[in-house]
């Protein structure tokens, strides 16, 4: 396995023409092309604040202007579901090139995370458009944390789409569950409320990773004061390179399987 691992780095530029090639693959033929990567958080956000704002009011004043509390949320939160579902199904579309055999599978479902991390960071200007707009303070020095949530996230959804991507070849079932599973994932994390309004919960809520995700980027973008979340953060990332090294394991494992089940 840590061969395998070491050897990463080498597939640096095979990685980098996987992710331009799915970038232009999932917009072509379309008439606005990479504008939708701005057009879809937009949209995203104008729905759910159309819904928690006019059809059922968020009234929690911690949360105003809600709209853009909830888009501090909203856009992590669509990186990491949409890379955990296309990373389940990776291995499963691109058969014909898992069986040949120097092709390193791994970085399948790697890209799709890495895809889906250059549409988060696309849909920003948005998020900073509306911090702007609404006149919001940020702290230079807690801007520095953002980086480091964002590796703490890409590290995590890595190892998960490893551990989906390798199961979900030999359990086909994985890819159904998945999207169930997410959907409890997303309102069981404090993005279309405030955490604070379910301190009686938090001992449940903290079990959840993407809880302190989520918090730590609305500390950091949304709400004044310190960024006390920090070391949640930090555990979580110690958290997240033991899963991404056991989900790589298990990869690995499985490895020698995956061209005769695709």
């Amino acid at each position: 396995m840590l061969t395998n691992l070491r050897q990463l780095s080498r597939y640096r530029g095979l990685i980098q023409t996987l992710v331009v090639r799915e970038l232009k693959a999932r917009y072509r033929g379309s008439v606005l092309g990479y504008l939708w990567s701005f057009i879809n958080p937009l949209l995203l956000l104008l729905i759910y604040s159309f819904v928690f704002t006019i059809v059922i009011p968020n009234r929690d004043p911690l949360a105003q202007p809600y709209a853009l509390f909830m888009f501090c949320g909203i856009l992590p939160w669509t990186w990491f579901s949409a890379s955990l579902s296309e990373a389940s199904n990776s291995l499963i579309a691109n058969g014909n090139l898992i069986k040949k055999v120097l092709f390193p599978a791994e970085v399948l479902p790697i890209v799709t995370v890495l895809a889906n991390m250059v549409h988060f960071f696309l849909g920003l200007p948005i998020l900073a458009a509306f911090l702007i707009w609404y006149a919001r303070p940020i702290d230079a020095i807690q801007l520095l944390w953002f980086p480091v949530v964002v590796f703490v996230q890409l590290v995590f959804t890595t190892g998960l789409a490893l551990i989906l991507a390798a199961l979900t070849v030999h359990f086909r079932d994985i890819r159904d569950i998945l999207s169930n599973v997410l959907t409890l994932w997303f309102f069981a994390t404090p993005i279309i409320y405030t955490w604070m309004m379910m301190q009686q919960y938090m001992g449940y809520l903290n079990w959840n990773p993407f809880t302190h995700l989520a918090i730590s980027y609305q500390e950091i973008l949304f709400f004044e004061g310190p960024f006390g979340h920090w070391k949640w953060l930090l555990a979580l990332g110690g958290v997240s390179v033991l899963i991404c090294l056991a989900g790589y394991w298990l990869f690995d494992r499985l490895r020698d399987s995956f061209a005769e089940v695709v």
